[in-house]
């Protein structure tokens, strides 16, 4: 197999196309998909080379297979990163990245604004194997400051934040971080690594569900980390070698499809969640809506300045809580209920009573998640089609 030239001068575009693609002799244009749980060597030696290390090739699918390394070298360029692992689930690149670095008598400061399995990994999985941690209110940087202790090994974060879309400095946090000794793992689903840079702004890992925006079109599970090649090989590496949490080869592929067509999709995407959100906006049965490029953001500012665009995702609160939520969300036919995002189908998610239902009233209330409160993921229909179903949804309210 031979490696297609794909140096870091080409731009985004160009490197979702053509990034990392290994050719067979055949000479295929799409790229292989090597459905395969293990390879033969030509001898007994060959085979200790590779397993020795002297000899860089594949050993085993759920260490590493030909088309999981195309898209782990893809998702690499796209990020600017030096390395990346792909995983099973967003879900599994959060859990190995956090316990790929973590024993037991550490601390880990989170943000208290999670994707509820997030939170849960943070406040419940950890703590069982003696990690404790603190949860702050993300956008304070003195919270942040005062939860560190000598033996704070991890700051965790998402941004902008599940459903509430808080926007959190980055920079800043990746600061406190480093001077206590500590390293910064972020979420980026939702800006994905076309809208926010993080490794740039100086965290030191991360993490994405390529289920959403990458895949785009509710096809497949994936996840994926991404670090410098030092923290890869000491933290991740051999965790995953271990574990097992593998990416299938065949989701890897479909991942490598849906990376083609991304910054089509997202600036789609991105302009129908504008145009929705400000209808919305001016409402009278809409409380208030959140979108990070909004002047009414309240992390406009600071969105203008670590993002390149405010991405796909809407939350709003509709009037009269949860009956109104649910009366608005069963008025619409064009958008589909669902607790998936970035998807190219409208997708709404009432976070109270689907992904954010297991952390409870009072955590909810203290995340600015209200019983009315609507996670609109904007699809790819037509502009207006969608306001005129959100102008069922309204209708509905009475």
């Amino acid at each position: 197999m031979s490696a297609a030239d794909t140096p870091r001068k080409y731009r985004p575009a160009t490197n979702l196309v053509h990034g990392g693609t290994l050719r067979s002799q055949f000479g295929e244009t799409s790229e292989a998909m090597f459905l395969t749980q293990g390879f033969v060597y030509p001898n007994m030696e060959a085979a200790e080379a590779r397993f020795t290390g002297a000899d860089p090739g594949f050993i085993y699918s759920r260490f590493s297979n030909p088309t999981v390394a195309m898209f782990e070298q893809r998702m690499a360029l796209l990020e600017g990163a030096e390395s990346a692992r792909a995983t099973a689930s967003g879900m599994a690149a959060v859990t190995a990245a956090m316990l790929g670095q973590l024993k037991a008598g550490d601390h880990v400061v989170a943000a208290k604004a999670l994707f509820g399995s997030c939170r849960y990994i943070v406040e419940e999985l950890l703590p069982r194997y003696g990690v404790p941690s603190t949860l702050v209110d993300g956008t304070d940087l003195a919270q942040w400051r005062a939860a560190m202790r000598p033996n704070t090994k991890v700051l965790f974060l998402e941004s902008p934040t599940n459903p509430q879309l808080e926007i959190i400095d980055i920079a800043a946090v990746a600061a406190i971080a480093h001077d206590g000794g500590a390293r910064l793992v972020v979420d980026n689903v939702f800006a994905t690594p076309l809208l926010q840079s993080p490794l740039k702004l100086g965290a030191d890992c991360v993490v994405y569900s390529t289920t959403k925006h990458i895949d785009g079109q509710g096809r497949t599970l994936g996840g994926c980390i991404l670090a410098s090649e030092e923290f890869i090989q000491t933290h991740v590496h051999n965790f995953l070698r271990q574990t097992g949490p593998a990416l299938s080869p065949f989701n890897a592929w479909v991942m490598l499809k849906g990376l083609e067509t991304l910054p089509v999709r997202l600036m789609a995407q991105q302009a129908n969640a504008v145009r929705v959100a400000d209808f919305l906006a001016e409402q009278p049965g809409i409380e208030r809506v959140l979108y990070p490029t909004r002047k009414d953001h309240p992390q406009h500012e600071l969105a203008m300045r670590q993002m390149s665009g405010g991405g796909s995702v809407i939350a709003f609160d509709v009037k009269g809580g949860k009956e109104g939520a649910f009366r608005f969300g069963n008025g619409l036919s064009v958008v589909k209920i669902s607790n998936n995002l970035g998807d190219a189908k409208s997708l709404l998610t009432h976070p109270a009573t689907t992904t954010h239902q297991r952390i409870g009233p009072e955590a909810r209330a203290e995340s600015g998640i209200g019983d009315g409160m609507l996670r609109l993921s904007c699809g790819l229909e037509d502009v207006e089609d969608l306001i005129d179903d959100m102008k069922a949804g309204l209708k509905s309210l009475g």
